[in-house]
């Protein structure tokens, strides 16, 4: 192999546009033929496949949030009818609300983003995400070996054990959050032990959490650790990806991205502020148009590294009320959940980041077995522990999440 992938990372864009637009014309007969839901959004739309001739055609069809996807999934469990009935699964994976998704297998998936990171057959790399249940484990694991990387299973081990797995394995590479790699390192020192000189860590690569410009220069100045980032959504998988000169991240091959103006739906300049909306060519879950909540910008000057996709110039804030709190979004539907269960009890989370970490507290209004329950349901709904719960005589404000945090440090 050469320093990219293969070579359609280096083909002409021209070229890459005009596959997109054979796989995205051929999706979209598929689809309407084997998605029930697919047919009724196109018959609802006043479209018929051959209207998607091109990337340019897919506004003809909505933005689809994942609160849509989960309302779906709700109605039509349990693929909301965005799969084909005859497709020959090998996993169902299930993320918080609950979204069920099917999954072949994985391919190129999350492959060319630790290939640009400089993951190769000598390394090993310790993959903190969780095996359980949701994607990201299993995902980020074939990746990794399409690399011919040899792969922890650490999962989410404690930080102690994750501390043992880099000294006593030999561990090159890291994935996972940039805030529990932080965990680790600081309790590495608290154990005494000097990463730099007793560790091989060399390279760490990170999902589902922003790195902050202060963690990076910790991790690459004090710890000696080359960072890169990746980017993607439970719903579609990979969408984009760092390469080493870290100017933007790459947007994967077999993946259409529009920013659109979260207001009017319409696509905006490049260069402009908007909503990152995705169409992921897959074979047996047709979701057109997956609006992702995330802001971001594109940049079409071509990159340094020699590969020829558009870029992102990464995250710049959230769309709406859902937030991303360690790595899970955590979404209305699911706190209306909790609220339903608790009529009479009004709350409200506070996000803030210390020490590099999200920190989530709950105040809510009730005795101290509401608060047991709260924990209790906030942990099944959310999938996340908070770190405290808050008791008030009353709550200030209308809104359900309130997010303090700021990633432009």
């Amino acid at each position: 192999m050469t320093d990219f992938y293969d070579e359609r990372e280096v083909r002409k864009r021209a070229a890459r546009n005009e596959d997109n637009d054979r796989r995205l014309i051929a999706m979209a007969k598929e689809a309407y033929r084997h998605s029930p839901r697919v047919k009724k959004i196109f018959d609802e739309q006043g479209v018929v496949p051959s209207d998607i001739a091109s990337a340019d055609d897919l506004k003809k069809l909505p933005v689809l949030s994942r609160e849509d996807v989960v309302r779906m999934e709700q109605e039509d469990p349990p693929y909301g009818g965005f799969a084909r009935s005859d497709a020959d699964v090998d996993r169902i994976f299930i993320s918080p609300g609950p979204v069920y998704e099917p999954h072949l297998t994985e391919g190129t998936l999350w492959a060319r983003g630790y290939w640009a990171a400089g993951v190769r057959q000598a390394d090993v790399v310790i993959n903190t995400f969780s095996y359980h249940m949701v994607a990201a484990g299993l995902t980020f694991h074939e990746g990794l070996r399409r690399c011919g990387a040899t792969v922890v299973p650490s999962g989410t081990s404690s930080a102690e054990m994750q501390v043992q797995l880099l000294r006593d394995l030999g561990v090159t590479a890291y994935t996972g959050t940039p805030s529990y790699l932080m965990k680790i390192l600081t309790t590495a020192e608290e154990k005494r032990v000097d990463v730099k000189t007793e560790c091989s860590l060399k390279r760490a690569i990170f999902v589902a959490e922003p790195l902050t410009r202060p963690m990076r220069r910790v991790f690459e100045e004090t710890y000696g650790i080359d960072t890169y980032q990746m980017y993607g959504a439970t719903e579609v998988g990979d969408i984009a990806y760092e390469c080493p000169t870290k100017e933007g991240w790459h947007i994967v091959e077999d993946t259409i991205v529009e920013i659109i103006d979260p207001e009017t739906g319409k696509r905006v300049e490049p260069g402009t502020i908007g909503e990152i909306v995705v169409t992921k060519m897959n074979d047996i879950f047709f979701l057109f148009r997956f609006g992702t909540g995330d802001l971001g910008r594109v940049i079409e000057e071509p990159c340094p590294c020699g590969r020829t996709s558009v870029r992102i110039a990464g995250i710049e804030g959230r769309v709406g009320e859902a937030v991303k709190i360690r790595g899970l979004f955590v979404a209305p539907s699911q706190l209306q959940g909790i609220a339903d269960e608790m009529p009479g009890c009004p709350f409200q989370l506070v996000v803030t980041r210390d020490n590099y970490r999200d920190r989530v507290a709950i105040r809510m209004v009730g005795s101290d077995g509401d608060a047991k329950k709260m924990k209790e349901l906030f942990r099944s709904y959310c999938t996340l522990t908070a770190d405290a719960i808050e008791r008030v005589d009353s709550i200030d404000g209308r809104k359900r999440i309130v997010d303090y945090r700021t990633w432009s440090q």
